[in-house]
């Protein structure tokens, strides 16, 4: 599997491309492929999308909770692709066609709603096995195992496999995406720690996502859009922005497809929780009552009482009106804080959650309101800025609905991401995980299994191999690690398990399609 020489990547713009920068591709060989059936270079990207098995292995990763152990009730990385598309469409349509930012979307580089589309659907392609918990456990693995300095990043991860590792034909690695498409998948355009120069993480306050963390500086931004590996990559979807946008901002379609992807995770994640029974009126109503009581009380409280303990009813909530003034002082306002957490109490606590879900139409019926009225509301509510304050992109969403956001997120965080029984589940799936990469690297490096080795694993490893050859001195360990990584991240969760099962033993399945050696 050998990637096309560095110095044709990419390659000289034909006259086309000139007419309309945008929509040149990677690799520049040619406008289209034998299989796009669509006119448009971005309806074709969005189609090349789709139609990717990648694509496809979405809808058995994990969103929240893993498809496996909760079955249809909940998101999938899948379905919740689609929505971000389906409300990232619906924004840029909204945008375009009213004559208040028509203008200012031309001069900081276009909007098009088939490129919003095509990023959205994308931007989760890099998502490993067990969703944001399996992210944290392949970067520390990667770094701290497998030497990467990169690590790993789902947002990165998405872009490695549309610019690297996917195939497409002649076109040897990548799916051969336009620069426009490419640019809006990056909600964070740079590189952990080198790219663009000066880097966005010594900005003050640095750009939402690029800060280091606190704990260990050395690793570089927390989130970023590409390994150092996909740098030029980068460099060229970025060019048609040049002079347009600042280098570490997004484009107006990447501020879109983020927006959409907030709103998504907002509103049907806590759809799914409603469904499954996990979210409770009393505790949730519990929580933001208690805070509206004693906000004057609480308020006079310093932060480490706030943060001794968050267990006492609307403690938790005062620790996030705190966290929104140290973060995002540009937009947090008490008052319009107190407003949101009003109407989230008499939406949700008050409204869906009043109604137990038990499957009837009555109980669909009140689900589907609540994510039509909401979906409507912040969609309504975003607008675009000439000058957006660092920690946001162009296109965002009014003052009032930005805490409503916050709000909903935060009860996700609260009554579903911090249960006892979730963390149980994931303690398990993080052990997997790392146990899976332990045995693949005894697997890859046993001088008597090569000939046997799974025939993608040897590929990634030529295709790693060929990419780190001009990067480090001796390119082979490095390689090795890359590949696995991009191994693992390419299951679904069900083939994670199996494949650890396999690995250790515990399967007596010989073939299975469980995963694909």
């Amino acid at each position: 599997m050998n990637r096309a020489p560095e110095p044709d990547r990419p390659a000289r713009p034909s006259a086309d491309d000139d007419a309309d920068p945008r929509a040149r591709r990677l690799f520049g060989r040619r406008a289209a492929a034998a299989s796009d059936l669509a006119g448009s270079p971005f309806r074709a990207d969005r189609d090349r999308l789709v139609s990717s098995p990648l694509f496809a292995r979405l809808g058995g990763v994990t969103q929240v909770i893993s498809p496996g152990g909760s079955g249809l009730l909940v998101h999938n990385r899948l379905t919740h692709s689609l929505k971000v598309a389906q409300v990232g469409r619906a924004i840029a349509e909204r945008l375009t066609a009213d004559d208040r930012h028509r203008g200012l979307l031309d001069k900081l580089g276009g909007c098009d709603p088939d490129v919003v589309e095509a990023a959205a659907l994308a931007h989760d392609l890099g998502h490993p096995p067990f969703g944001h918990l399996g992210e944290r456990v392949l970067d520390r693995v990667a770094r701290l195992r497998l030497g990467l300095p990169d690590g790993f990043e789902g947002n990165a991860q998405s872009y490695r496999i549309v610019t690297s590792t996917e195939i497409r034909g002649t076109a040897a690695v990548g799916l051969d995406l336009t620069a426009a498409v490419r640019a809006a998948m990056l909600k964070y355009p740079w590189t952990r720690r080198t790219y663009p120069d000066p880097h966005p993480s010594t900005l003050r306050p640095a750009p939402r996502g690029a800060a280091v963390a606190p704990d260990d500086p050395s690793t570089g931004s927390v989130k970023f859009g590409a390994y150092t590996t996909e740098a030029a990559d980068l460099r060229q979807a970025r060019e048609p922005f040049a002079g347009l946008i600042d280098p570490w901002q997004q484009t107006v379609e990447a501020s879109i497809m983020d927006v959409a992807d907030d709103i998504a995770y907002a509103i049907h994640d806590l759809e799914d929780f409603h469904r499954v029974g996990v979210l409770q009126q009393g505790t949730v109503a519990g929580e933001l009552t208690a805070w509206q009581r004693a906000m004057t009380e609480l308020a006079g409280l310093t932060d480490a009482e706030i943060g001794a303990t968050t267990h006492r009813p609307g403690w938790a909530i005062e620790g996030l009106r705190r966290q929104l003034h140290r973060k995002d002082s540009w937009i947090a306002s008490d008052e319009v804080f107190a407003a949101a957490v009003e109407h989230v109490r008499r939406e949700l606590a008050e409204g869906l959650l009043m109604v137990p879900f038990d499957g009837s139409i009555e109980a669909e019926e009140n689900i589907t309101t609540f994510s039509a009225r909401w979906t409507r509301r912040l969609v309504d509510a975003i607008g675009v800025t000439p000058d957006p304050p660092v920690r946001s992109g162009h296109v965002l969403l009014a003052t009032a609905q930005w805490h409503e956001v916050q709000v909903l997120k935060f009860v996700h965080h609260r009554f579903v991401l911090a249960r006892p029984d979730l963390a149980l589940h994931q303690r398990g799936q993080a052990d997997l995980l790392a146990t899976l990469i332990d045995k693949l690297l005894a697997w890859l490096t046993d001088p008597d299994e090569q000939a046997r080795l799974p025939r993608r694993l040897h590929d990634l490893v030529e295709l790693a191999t060929a990419e780190l050859a001009g990067l480090v001195a001796d390119p082979g360990p490095p390689a090795r690690g890359r590949a696995i990584v991009d191994y693992v991240a390419s299951l679904t969760d069900g083939q994670a398990v199996a494949l650890l099962d396999a690995l250790t033993g515990r399967s007596g399945q010989l073939w299975t399609d469980a995963f694909v050696l």
